[in-house]
């Protein structure tokens, strides 16, 4: 219930289940309908045979009911979720005015490898809940993104506070930067 739900972090989620149950899942190359059908989606049926179920369980169709701010993060090599799912969610939500940051961690598959990666991903949702739960002051890349041009000057703030440099963080919408809220 989106009423009582504290702020929340996803990553990779999920987002439209409707283009979801037609995709591949890449890293071991299956279809992803019997995934989807039978694992962790149970839809239990394909689309065409329950629309409404895919539309009614599908995040993306309510994206304009969000009321609890979203941190999603998601790698650009994606093997297992494609990386559309997440883009979409995050223009959706904020062109519906939602409080919502995407992390984009390039090269980065399902799950993060690259150990700057995780450090910075923990950090980030430390300081997510700590604003959103403690009342901490909100760091700026959630105030304001990590807009394009200040992207060299986050990437060596990240990598001074992680000991390890961070493969860039990229917008949703491809360039190099960090979406923030609307």
């Amino acid at each position: 219930h989106p009423n009582i739900l504290p702020p929340s972090v996803a990553g990779p989620p999920l987002t439209d289940f409707v283009s979801f149950m037609g995709q591949i899942h890449w890293t071991p190359g299956n279809a992803e309908s019997d995934h989807w059908e039978t694992g962790q989606a149970r839809m239990e049926v394909p689309y065409w045979e329950d629309p409404e179920a895919h539309h009614r369980n599908s995040p993306i169709m309510n994206v304009h009911n969000m009321t609890t701010p979203l941190l999603m993060a998601h790698g650009n090599k994606d093997g297992v979720v494609e990386f559309f799912q997440a883009t979409t969610f995050y223009n959706f939500a904020r062109r519906a005015g939602k409080e919502m940051v995407l992390l984009v961690y390039e090269d980065e598959n399902h799950s993060f490898q690259t150990r700057a990666n995780q450090i910075d991903y923990h950090r980030r949702i430390l300081e997510w809940f700590g604003h959103y739960l403690k009342g901490e002051p909100a760091p700026s890349w959630i105030r304001e993104g990590v807009p394009f041009d200040a992207l060299e000057k986050e990437k060596r703030r990240v990598a001074e506070k992680n000991a390890g440099a961070a493969k860039p963080i990229r917008a949703a919408d491809g360039r190099a930067g960090a979406g923030g809220p609307p």
